[in-house]
């Protein structure tokens, strides 16, 4: 018998060994560099000096004193949860409409599912050129409808412009969750219905007390990856409205930007990020201690 074989811990951790040397290469290091960074003063000439004074808590007081930090928090809060909201609603009720089959079904679930392919960027642009107020198609539309007269301004007022932001995005995202609950609907055993409707259920009984705590642990996984995507977004804001008008779209992800690729301040824009990555975390423990409690009441 070999030596590996009568050391199983070593050879467990033989197999462990590759990811930890990836996560700590890929995610540890640039993680620990970037707070760093956030504690010293680091500019362009940085990268050929080689010099980043140690500036203490500076950077950290620059930010959080800046009334634009502020508001980036607040935009990034509401664009969050306004999408999170959206992309949830219409998916589930879009993947409970699809879980009854019907004719051509597939077709139209494979249309819904073209938002999510395009790129990002590609989507913003057109939009952007959707809402237009004097050219898009969406106030010509109105128009043509009468219900609006000089068109509504979607991108140009600050009042509107966040919004505008928020719904793009819940188009983008509806198809994700709409894949993720569709395929987590079907896992749930049709005689449980059955035995609903035998009882008296109505649908709507049913779909409470017997579709949302089974579906409970992919709603979970939905909301949180939809979190993790949304609270960083950057591509969409910049092709969108690069952050105006007047700072209404600016957010994390945009001021993250603006201070470290406009700006050329990378201790500020660190901090920033820092902020991100502290929020991230938080609810990559709430999804844990989810996924924990789920794993609990299965056992």
């Amino acid at each position: 018998m070999s030596n590996l074989a009568r050391r199983p811990g070593l050879l467990r951790w033989l197999f462990v060994a590759p990811a930890l040397v990836y996560m700590a290469a890929f995610f540890g290091y640039p993680l620990i560099r970037n707070v760093l960074m956030s504690f010293q003063h680091y500019t362009p000439t940085t990268y050929f000096t080689g010099e980043a004074p140690f500036n203490g808590l500076a950077n950290w007081r620059a930010v959080l004193a800046d009334p634009l930090f502020t508001d980036a928090l607040w935009h990034t809060a509401l664009f969050t949860a306004g999408s999170l909201l959206g992309q949830f609603t219409i998916g589930l009720a879009l993947a409970v409409f699809f879980s009854r089959r019907f004719r051509l079904s597939g077709v139209v679930r494979a249309v819904l599912l073209l938002p999510w392919l395009v790129p990002m960027v590609v989507s913003a642009v057109v939009w952007r050129r959707i809402l237009d107020q004097e050219h898009g198609v969406l106030n010509a539309a109105l128009q043509a409808l009468g219900l609006s007269d000089g068109g509504v301004p979607w991108l140009s007022s600050p009042s509107v412009a966040l919004l505008s932001a928020v719904l793009v995005n819940i188009w983008i995202g509806v198809p994700f969750n709409m894949v993720i609950l569709y395929g987590g609907l079907q896992e749930i055993p049709r005689e449980l219905y059955e035995a609903a409707a035998l009882d008296g259920a109505s649908p709507w009984r049913a779909f409470r007390s017997v579709t949302l705590p089974l579906l409970r642990p992919v709603i979970t996984v939905v909301l949180v990856l939809g979190f993790m995507s949304t609270v960083k977004i950057l591509d969409l804001i910049l092709a969108l409205t690069a952050g105006g008008p007047a700072d209404a779209t600016q957010t994390l992800g945009t001021v993250t930007y603006q201070l470290s690729f406009l700006r050329l301040d990378f201790g500020q824009g660190a901090v920033v990020g820092n902020v991100l990555v502290l929020i991230s975390a938080v609810f990559a423990v709430l999804y844990l201690r989810a996924n924990r409690a789920d794993f609990g009441q299965g056992k």
